[in-house]
């Protein structure tokens, strides 16, 4: 690990305890908390795949006629996220990016996928997301999601793709999802599995491949590591933020 990687993560040591020790992990475990918080989370596994798309669009060539980009060692790193991301193998071995998954996943326990999905599908998407009813908290992670990728500067968009993102869902997540299936007579396999494969590319995988992106769109550039340290702090105190209001809807509705 670099140095200047080793200074931001000691930057967000802090952020990453918040998280792990978060209310809404005891939140979760009332009954239906489970299924609400699909339906606010399900914007953050969306935006992820936008700050994807940004990454791909910057690192390599989308247009035609096709030329080679300037880096490509950024290329495959991101090309190599994209296969993941869009077109993985879901827990029947059939292709979907992970969005697509967690939508059924969503379907499986019950969750109301509407207003995401009109969302998805509508021209007037960004305008039309104050609107939505959904927690505030929500609609302030979606909205920095697409302010960073508003500004156009891979760096900071690499940054906020990968921190405060699936690789903070600590394990006691998924031991508290899977006791809430035990106690209901739905079954929560899908989101489960959604939950331990996401864990297990971004450790094993995505993590280090973005950290690496991140070190090479940066190099020795004291301000571009200023400002992806920035956004990463951003990224985390939105995460807790979107937590916070998830955490306080299912205590104020189970």
């Amino acid at each position: 690990m670099s140095q200047h990687i080793e200074h931001l993560e000691t930057a967000l040591a802090p952020y990453r305890q918040q998280l792990s020790k978060h209310p809404l992990y005891v939140a979760l475990r009332r009954p239906n908390a489970v299924r609400m918080f699909m339906e606010e989370h399900v914007f953050a596994v969306w935006d992820f795949m936008s700050l994807l798309k940004g990454l791909q669009r910057g690192l390599t060539c989308v247009d035609i006629p096709w030329k080679p980009t300037k880096n490509p060692v950024t290329r495959r790193f991101i090309n190599e996220i994209v296969l993941g991301e869009e077109s993985d193998l879901d827990q029947d071995g059939i292709p979907n990016s992970h969005f697509e998954m967690y939508i059924n996943a969503m379907n499986q326990v019950g969750a109301n996928t509407q207003i995401v999905m009109q969302l998805v599908n509508d021209p007037n998407w960004k305008s039309n997301i104050p609107t939505l009813p959904i927690q505030d908290t929500t609609k302030e992670f979606m909205q920095f999601t697409f302010s960073v990728l508003e500004e156009n500067q891979l760096h900071t968009i690499a940054s906020a793709f990968t921190y405060g993102r699936e690789d903070l869902i600590p394990d006691m997540f998924i031991e508290i999802v899977k006791e809430s299936e035990k106690a209901s007579d739905v079954s929560y396999s899908k989101f489960i599995w959604y939950l331990e494969r996401h864990i297990e590319i971004d450790g094993d995988d995505h993590g280090p491949t973005s950290l690496k992106m991140i070190e090479e769109l940066c190099g020795d550039d004291v301000q571009k590591w200023r400002e992806v340290t920035e956004i990463a702090v951003l990224s985390m105190q939105k995460r807790i933020r979107l937590w916070d209001g998830i955490a306080e809807k299912i205590q104020a509705e189970c």
